[in-house]
Parts: C-alpha cells; sequence; structure tokens
C-alpha cells in the first residue's frame, strides 16, 4: 500500500486499518489530509483481499474537524471545498463494498463527527465523544452531519444538539443509536480491529449487499425497497458462496468463502 503524509495504512489479514495521522494539531483536516484519506479510502476499497476497513485517528483524538488555519482569506471557497475534497471520500466510505468501522478516540467533532458517523459501524472509547462544534463559530454541520443525525436521532434531537453545541459523551451515542459499542480507552483499536476480523469471516457478498440494500432504503418507500432486496436476493443466491454456504451448513463445517 502506497505511503502518505498524515494518514496510516496498516493491513492485518483481510482488516485494513486507516488512521488520520495529525495528531499534534488532533487530526485537523488540512488539504494534505483531505488528499491523502481520498487516496486512501479509494485504495482500500479497490484492494479484493480486505473484506472490512476500520478508521481511528493518532494520538488523543479522532479528528478535530477542519483545520481553521485554512479557513481564511477572501479566496477561501467552502462551498468548493466541501463538495469537491470532502464530499469524494465520504461518499467513497458510505458506497464501499465492505463494511467501515469508525474506532472512535477522544473528540470526533465538526466535519470528524460526519467521519465517524459516516462509517457502517462505530465503536467508540470511554472517553470519545461527539461534537457538532459549528455554531460556536457561527456555522452549520457539513460533511453529511445533519443527513445522519436527523435520520438517527428524528428532527428535534438532531437540531437540539446541534444549536446547543452538546458534547455528547460515548455512552449516550451509545444510547441514541449514534454507535455500536463502548469500549476502553486503551483497548479501542485492539477491540475495533478483533470485532473487524470477526467480521470479515461472514460471507463477503452478505456484508456487501447488506448494506447496498439499507443504504437503498434509507432513501426509498417499502414497494420499491422490497423490489431491490429481490434484486440483491438474485445475487447472491446464484453465487458460489450461497452454495458453499448450504453446504457448509449441511456438512456442520465451517464454510469458506471466496466473495463470489
Amino acid at each position: 500500500m502506497a505511503n502518505y503524509d498524515t494518514v496510516t495504512v496498516e493491513r492485518f489479514e483481510r482488516v485494513a486499518l486507516v488512521s488520520f495521522n495529525r495528531p499534534d494539531s488532533l487530526n485537523a483536516f488540512n488539504a494534505a489530509l483531505r488528499a491523502d484519506i481520498l487516496q486512501a479510502v479509494e485504495e482500500v476499497n479497490a484492494d479484493p483481499e480486505i473484506r472490512v476497513a476500520v478508521l481511528t485517528g493518532a494520538g488523543r483524538a479522532f479528528s478535530a474537524g477542519a483545520d481553521l488555519a485554512e479557513v481564511t482569506g477572501a479566496d477561501f471557497d467552502v462551498e468548493s471545498q466541501l463538495n469537491q475534497e470532502y464530499k469524494p471520500v465520504l461518499m467513497a466510505i458510505h458506497q464501499a463494498p465492505m463494511p467501515w468501522v469508525s474506532a472512535v478516540n477522544g473528540a470526533a467533532a465538526g466535519v470528524g463527527s460526519a467521519f465517524a458517523m459516516g462509517c457502517d459501524l462505530t465503536v467508540m472509547a470511554e472517553n470519545a465523544y461527539l461534537y457538532q462544534a459549528f455554531a460556536a463559530i457561527s456555522l452549520v454541520p457539513d460533511g453529511g452531519a445533519t443527513w445522519h443525525l436527523a435520520r438517527t436521532l428524528g428532527r428535534k434531537r438532531a437540531y437540539e444538539l446541534i444549536v446547543t453545541g452538546e458534547k455528547l459523551p460515548a455512552q449516550r451515542c451509545h444510547e441514541l443509536g449514534l454507535c455500536n459499542r463502548v469500549v476502553a480507552a486503551d483497548t479501542l483499536v485492539a477491540d475495533a480491529l478483533a470485532w473487524a476480523q470477526e467480521l470479515a469471516g461472514k460471507a463477503p457478498l452478505a456484508l456487501r449487499y447488506a448494506k447496498e440494500s439499507l443504504n437503498f432504503a434509507l432513501e426509498q418507500e417499502l414497494p420499491a425497497t422490497i423490489s431491490e432486496e429481490a434484486r440483491l436476493q438474485k445475487i447472491c443466491i446464484g453465487s458460489a458462496d450461497a452454495v458453499e454456504g448450504v453446504e457448509a451448513f449441511i456438512g456442520k463445517r465451517a464454510p469458506v468463502w471466496q466473495g463470489k
């Protein structure tokens, strides 16, 4: 895998660990990090040997959000930056052919919270929190944060979090459905990797198409969703892995998945 200045990518068998790596800046997003994380996510998504990816931050924070040192000057175009630099990587995670798991350490603030929520599954350290920091500097959430908050919490609770700027601790995130698991801070990455390894042992097509089906269902009515499920089920049931799954079940043995 490629080497990056502001991101690290490590491989543990069929699991990739992608880490924001600007710890001295609490992994705030500057131009280099925006470019590196897009390339890293695209590289991981394109690797047929990787079945699950974990996203975390080096040091004390997942990400403090945008690097405010870069958001000054008359020529700064935030709309273009969000659409051309943030949106592609956030959509690459959302549309990836495998699950992404965010392992949130410390703060996931501003657009950093959008990356945490944008992953398919989330593990948070006990001392971690999500923070919609925007209103404090007269801004609005971006990176899809409103989309995730509204669909998880409902409009009123989402709006409350945005306008009050409440720092939402890990346990409360778990209660509200914003994360799946809360673990000790010193075992966060190990626990996230262990879960990812477990998921990597599941049927790859089931992981991929269940994610695709859920993404579709969030935007569509029930009749269209049923039809989309039928389309994806046809792909799955005609696969070699489906045959293997049935044979393994009947033979009372562990299946050997090929992802096809």
